[in-house]
């Protein structure tokens, strides 16, 4: 178990900084210095998928990584 807890940690890490990516909006270059979009909209279909996949891995990683600490 020792051995597949880490490659189970870095495969989901990779999964959760795609979901991250994909969750990304066309809001331009402005919003990285500050700039604020205003645009607030409800998640339908698909990217309200992702965001519970996000949900989802990030918590998976945070159990897998304190099953690293245990064992």
């Amino acid at each position: 178990m020792q051995q597949y807890l880490p490659l189970a940690q870095i495969v989901v890490s990779i999964l959760l900084v795609v979901l991250i990516l994909l969750q990304q909006r066309g809001t331009a270059l402005g919003s990285s210095f500050g700039q604020e979009g205003g645009f607030y909209a409800t998640r339908r279909g698909i990217q309200k998928k992702i965001l519970w996949a996000t949900v989802v891995c990030g918590a998976l990683f945070i159990a897998l990584a304190i099953l690293n600490l245990i064992f």
